[in-house]
């Protein structure tokens, strides 16, 4: 799929951005990886662990469409992965997060598709879905814009789908670092915002491997969600200190009590395979793809009306020793 292939991510130096080249260098033999970010230093620091022939660093913002048409030359494959993501500073800087996450990912499309890029995988959120809080609802006009990329092409050869899981587990901004933070230090109580709050669980691994697959199977205007278990919060801490005591610190400003990765509106429109489901666009596409049957000749299931996917309703739950084993994959 990527062998001789030149790739692009934006915000690469990121921990998908990371993890994604780790995983792309492993498998595959690229042309060129080009890794598109702001920041120098963390490009220094990442480029001194992959320092491959076919690595390539360009400093860039994707708010500056000039830098993206010309970074952008002889590029087959764009995943892109930039954004704000913190919600409490998309709140405080709602222009700054509609520059980055819209207008940036705008600009994504437009160099994409001039300089004659053949597939777009954007990266969303669970927080896109019937979003309450500026970051998701961000994300949800980015997530339109990539689909109706599909329309504006014209008839160049490229396909734009998306991509939409979870909190990463392990990553940065994720309750797990906090917890082994905490439990580390001896700390005896462990800050719960709510106890009947549930999460998906997803690693950056399975998200990888998640995004390598749309590309290999996406006709482009799909939004592609994982088959990810669910787990409580309280199962989590008692995975990571088994005696600790919860401290209940409330529901934080735009935060859900639980994930929702389809919601009953979409139910509509979503087909489910074995291991993912798709929602398919809610407008025509130019050209009428076939979303039905996948490359592997998997025919999809539609789903009735009023079906939704929510961690809280989730068939798949970790148990706690489940949970000890998961952790220990994160070291």
């Amino acid at each position: 799929m990527f062998n001789d292939k030149v790739v692009f991510l934006t915000g690469g130096t990121g921990s998908f951005g990371k993890k994604f080249t780790e995983v792309l260098l492993k498998r595959y033999k690229p042309k060129k990886v080009i890794i598109y970010s702001r920041d120098e230093f963390k490009q220094f620091e990442m480029s001194k662990v992959f320092n491959d022939k076919c690595m390539r660093y360009f400093i860039g913002d994707v708010r500056d469409k000039d830098r993206l048409l010309r970074a952008m030359e002889g590029v087959d494959y764009v995943v892109h992965a930039a954004a704000l993501k913190q919600v409490p500073a998309a709140e405080y800087n709602p222009m700054e997060a509609i520059k980055t996450n819209i207008l940036g990912a705008n600009n994504v499309i437009d160099a994409a598709i001039e300089q004659g890029v053949k597939k777009v995988v954007a990266l969303s959120t669970d927080k896109a879905v019937n979003p309450v809080n500026l970051y998701g609802a961000t994300k949800l006009a980015a997530d339109k814009l990539f689909i109706a990329a599909n329309n504006i092409k014209g008839s160049r050869d490229i396909k734009f789908s998306v991509v939409r899981y979870g909190n990463v587990m392990g990553s940065r901004g994720s309750v797990v670092p906090l917890f082994l933070e905490l439990a580390s230090k001896g700390a005896k109580k462990l800050p719960i915002t709510h106890p009947e709050m549930t999460r998906f669980w997803i690693t950056l691994e399975e998200a990888v491997r998640f995004v390598m697959m749309a590309f290999e199977t996406m006709q482009g205007g799909e939004i592609f969600v994982p088959k990810i278990p669910s787990m409580k919060i309280t199962d989590l801490a008692k995975a990571i200190k088994p005696d600790a005591e919860f401290e209940i610190i409330g529901i934080r400003p735009g935060e859900k009590l639980h994930e929702t990765l389809i919601s009953q509106d979409e139910s509509h429109n979503t087909l489910e395979f074995k291991n993912y489901f798709t929602v398919l666009p809610s407008i025509l596409l130019t050209g009428s793809p076939k979303y039905e049957v996948n490359r592997w000749g998997e025919k999809g299931k539609k789903r009735e009306f009023g079906f939704s996917f929510t961690s809280k309703n989730n068939p798949w739950w970790l148990t706690i020793d489940e949970l000890k084993e998961r952790l220990k994959g994160l070291s």
